[in-house]
């Protein structure tokens, strides 16, 4: 069966139909790249088949041949509709934004066009009051466009698409069902005219191949033409197994003369990454070229104030504070806070004097976590921001 939505990709797809028995999975705490707690897998497996994709590897359970094979969850509305429904639910949901995706596949794959799962799941997303963020490589969110914009008048929401480069060719090699970097770089557009707020996920970037200065640069120019939000940065991991052997086996093809290179920054990394001065390298060079065009390096608190409770709030301003501060070469203790707020049961208001018995949490800490609590925002983050933007 070919149902590929890239013009000229003829790989053939097998669907194995399956019914599920949950559909939303729970985060142990709130994400603050996505700022998100739940994501849902509709499809499992990814025709996209990108080389570099960590879905590849054996931790992740995909059954049969990764790029070509896909099971659909056929009752996932059913059970989505139980799981999202508050009455049903003795605690419920906390509001951020639903992820209609997953770790293991794209929710706009092809077998969207057939079998609409992601528009009735976002029917559904709309139909219990959460707002959504979208992130894809498919040009086929266009199709929901309706859908999107109803649920952000109502909440809000977010189209991201991710990209290792905006090089056409690269991306014909490394990521051979995806649409190309322009049609990508045109569908966000086309949100953006909607009145959508967009974001590029610059990960992962290929090491030696689409990490160099000029392609990080000719991306962040890309992004910087369609008015985007927001970049999120990434190196790319590479898990020893089915995911590295296929990967180097492409490289071996193209760019045999780096075989050397990789073997120099993964060395056996249990969760696959690369070596600490190798990121440390990659996140330089694109704090360097971001500061230039003046675009946040997170999700900005404009798109989130409004909508989580207080300590998921405190959470991701501290994650983004430490966050932005590493990025810059500076150390930051407000990561180790952030989690211990994220571990909490009860809500900061009412610990007002008590903060400084959370590990992690000084005297700066708690003033700024005092800040949000009172505000919604905090001095420190928005000078910091600021501070990052126009020291270039």
């Amino acid at each position: 069966m070919n149902i590929n939505t890239k013009k000229g990709y003829t790989k053939e797809v097998t669907i194995k139909e399956i019914e599920a028995k949950s559909i939303l999975r729970k985060h142990k705490k709130i994400d603050s790249w996505f700022i998100s707690r739940y994501g849902m897998n509709l499809y499992r497996g990814c025709t996209h088949n990108c080389v570099y994709c960590d879905g590849r590897a054996e931790g992740y359970y995909v059954d049969g041949e990764f790029g070509e094979d896909v099971v659909v969850k056929t009752n996932a509305i059913e059970i989505l509709r139980r799981e999202l429904d508050p009455k049903r639910k003795r605690v419920p949901l906390k509001k951020c934004y639903m992820m209609p995706g997953g770790g293991v596949g794209d929710s706009y794959g092809p077998a969207e066009k057939k079998y609409q799962l992601t528009r009735k799941a976002l029917q559904l997303i709309y139909e219990y009051n959460f707002p959504v963020h979208i992130l894809t490589k498919s040009t086929l969110v266009k199709r929901d466009l309706d859908l999107i914009k109803k649920i952000n008048e109502q909440n809000r929401a977010i189209v991201s698409f991710s990209f290792s480069s905006v090089d056409e060719k690269i991306s014909e090699i490394f990521e051979p069902g995806v649409p190309s970097p322009a049609e990508r770089l045109e569908t966000l557009a086309f949100f953006k005219k909607e009145g959508i707020a967009c974001g590029m996920f610059l990960l992962p970037v290929i090491p030696f191949i689409t990490d160099t200065p000029q392609l990080m640069e000719l991306a962040i120019s890309k992004a910087n033409e369609v008015g985007l939000d927001f970049i999120i940065f990434g190196g790319m991991t590479l898990k020893d197994g089915r995911q590295k052997d296929y990967f180097l086996n492409t490289l071996k093809k193209h760019y045999p003369k780096l075989l050397t290179e990789y073997q120099n920054i993964y060395r056996g990394s249990k969760w696959g990454e690369a070596t600490h001065e190798y990121y440390g390298s990659i996140n330089q060079t694109f704090n360097i070229i971001v500061k230039k065009y003046k675009i946040p390096q997170r999700i900005p608190l404009v798109f989130y104030k409004d909508i989580l409770d207080e300590n998921d709030l405190v959470v991701v301003i501290l994650e983004h504070i430490d966050y932005l501060l590493k990025q810059a070469g500076r150390t930051s203790p407000f990561g180790y806070a952030a989690y211990s707020v994220s571990q909490l049961k009860q809500p900061l208001s009412s610990m007002r004097g008590e903060l400084q018995k959370l590990k992690g949490v000084g005297n700066t800490t708690e003033r700024i976590i005092l800040e949000i609590l009172d505000t919604g925002s905090s001095g420190y983050y928005e000078k910091l921001m600021v501070d990052i933007i126009l020291s270039h």
